[in-house]
């Protein structure tokens, strides 16, 4: 072996290793939509669990990411413990599908059927079909797909540079003596452990081991112990991942940790016993492409046999070894681990936003109530909420815009930039919220008094602004166009009402029955109730441009106000309800 078989070496595994993660990105976003629905359908049933771990690290071919994402899932309260244990589980198994995969590579025969198997043979086609979807197709779903197949062929050339770089290995004494020492089984665990933390992935470093017995030097005696030391070297990306996050995440990735070495121990020990009182003929022989993609699945279907009906173990078992907080823990609102699956990261942006949507409209629906009869509980209240939609801004905001600088579906991103524009309003509707209070405190604090037709003006408008808010809020919630159909028209409405009350407020103050400071507090009370429509207005328009994959919102209003026979059918309804005769 030369330095131009090292340089081919590092070049292969460089290549190997990159369209690893090429792959399993492109796959994660391909399957963004299943992977949340998966996510929806999960049950605490252990089988159901299982199979999602399974189906889910067979899809991105990754069972550190899996973990990961469950990690994420925990600390943001999208999933529990007791659920995030059983995918964990099967996330184990799902990863053994890689080195199946791989296994193809040592395909031998002359069998012209059984040669198209061999990936050297379909490589090419597949890798001529992803450049032809990924550079000639503009729908998002083509380019990943595309991405795939790229990713895939990427794999197996550097799989294939590798075996053939190392193949004159098997000549070296040294590296003749390092499997030797292998055999040992402690060091073979350590060696497999140390490898896989390094490149953090369990599936890279089975692939780098096949790669590696093309020399015919590896034995299943070595491989075994240096399979299951794998397996805990693939805890540290989630041991890590778990950093600062709460202590159900800890626990979640502790589970992992705690899994795999529960597993190899008991597993370690049956293999030591075998090789002392019977040992089998096998060890010695020289392992096969395909007979360690075998040992890797019999090893990790062994240990969720053996952990599977332990699972309420394991639970007890972090528990102890993470205790419950003194004070109670709140979930992470956003949690950037989520990046790895944009669709559930999007999912969990709306929960987020819901909740932030839901302090905005109650906030006014208080400062409302306040201008019928002021309460100090009921302002507290109001600027407390208003705290927490600037705060949900922020957060949202900062979220929203990084994920959008990653790779994600077309319709990810246009569900992103609704909510950016939505949540701007929302907080301007809890803005409006704390200007309605402190009307009210200024009424309060200067002993003013607004006339009786006033304060019946006032609740007719108020009446029709909770009208509005409840209507735009529920079109969001539930992304209803026929509810976001009905806002604009009741916005129209709102916008004479305030030009009528302005008129009615100017007679009275010529008439002298209103004092000028309490006009002023009444002209500010319109104009912040007929903004909070144009905002409620602004919500309702998001929600059909979306559904009209537009963002143009000055359009959209204007093809809503267009509409003859449903705007004006709402708007007779509404002028009719917020009469002020």
């Amino acid at each position: 072996m030369d330095i131009f078989d090292v340089l081919s070496l590092i070049g292969g595994l460089s290549l190997f290793l990159f369209g690893m993660s090429l792959m399993g990105q492109a796959l994660e976003r391909r399957a963004g939509g299943q992977l949340r629905a998966l996510l929806e359908k999960l049950t605490t049933g252990k089988l159901a669990g299982l199979l999602t771990g399974l189906g889910v690290t067979a899809v991105i071919q990754s069972s550190s990411a899996t973990t990961v994402m469950v990690v994420g899932f925990v600390n943001s309260g999208l999933m529990t413990l007791k659920q995030a244990i059983n995918i964990i589980m099967g996330a184990n198994i799902g990863t053994t599908v890689t080195a199946w995969i791989l296994s193809l590579a040592g395909i031998e025969s002359e069998n012209l059927f059984i040669r198209l198997l061999k990936p050297s043979s379909f490589t090419p086609v597949l890798s001529l079909i992803g450049i032809i979807y990924y550079m000639f197709f503009k729908n998002a779903k083509k380019k990943d797909t595309g991405m795939i197949l790229l990713g895939f062929a990427t794999l197996m050339f550097g799989m294939e540079t590798m075996s053939g770089a190392v193949s004159g290995l098997s000549d070296i004494p040294a590296f003749q003596q390092m499997f030797i020492l292998f055999k040992n089984p402690v060091l073979g665990v350590l060696a497999g452990a140390i490898l896989t933390a390094v490149i953090q992935s369990s599936s890279a470093s089975v692939g780098i081991l096949q790669a590696l017995a093309v020399t015919g030097q590896v034995s299943y005696g070595a491989a075994i112990p240096i399979i299951m030391g794998q397996n805990i070297g693939t805890c540290v990306t989630a041991m890590i991942s778990s950093v600062g996050a709460n202590k159900n995440a800890k626990r979640a990735a502790l589970v992992h940790l705690s899994f795999n070495i529960i597993g190899t121990v008991v597993w370690l020990i049956v293999f030591c016993l075998l090789r002392v009182l019977y040992y089998p003929a096998f060890l010695n022989e020289s392992a096969s492409l395909m007979g360690i993609a075998v040992a890797h699945s019999i090893f990790n279907l062994l240990c969720t046999i053996l952990m599977l009906p332990l699972s309420g173990f394991l639970e007890r078992l972090v528990t102890v070894l993470v205790p419950d907080a003194k004070q109670p823990e709140a979930f992470e609102e956003l949690d950037e681990r989520l990046f790895a699956t944009p669709s559930i990261a999007l999912d969990r942006c709306h929960m987020v936003a819901a909740d932030m949507a839901e302090s905005a409209v109650t906030s006014l629906n208080e400062a409302l109530s306040c201008l019928q009869g002021f309460s100090p509980e009921l302002a507290a209240s109001i600027r407390e909420k208003e705290n927490k939609t600037d705060h949900y801004e922020d957060i949202l905001g900062t979220y929203l815009v990084n994920l959008s600088t990653r790779q994600i579906s077309e319709a990810d991103s246009r569900e992103a930039a609704k909510l950016l524009k939505m949540i701007g309003d929302f907080e301007r509707i809890a803005d409006h919220a704390v200007n309605l209070l402190e009307s009210a405190e200024e009424l309060q604090d200067k002993r003013l008094r607004l006339t009786q037709a006033a304060s019946k003006e006032l609740a007719t408008i108020s009446a029709a602004v909770s009208d509005i808010l409840e209507l735009s809020l529920s079109a969001f919630l539930k992304n209803d166009l026929t509810t976001a159909a009905m806002v604009e028209p009741l916005e129209q409405v709102i916008d004479q009402l305030k030009e009528q009350l302005r008129t009615r407020h100017i007679l009275r103050l010529q008439k002298g029955d209103c004092t000028i400071d309490a006009g002023f507090a009444w002209l500010d009370l319109l104009t912040n109730l007929e903004r909070t429509a144009d905002h409620c207005s602004n919500i309702a328009g998001c929600v059909i441009d979306a559904a009209h994959d537009t963002m143009n919102l000055h359009q959209s209003l204007r093809e809503v106000r267009s509409d003859s026979e449903e705007f004006w059918a709402y708007y007779k309804e509404y002028t009719h309800k917020y009469s002020l005769t």
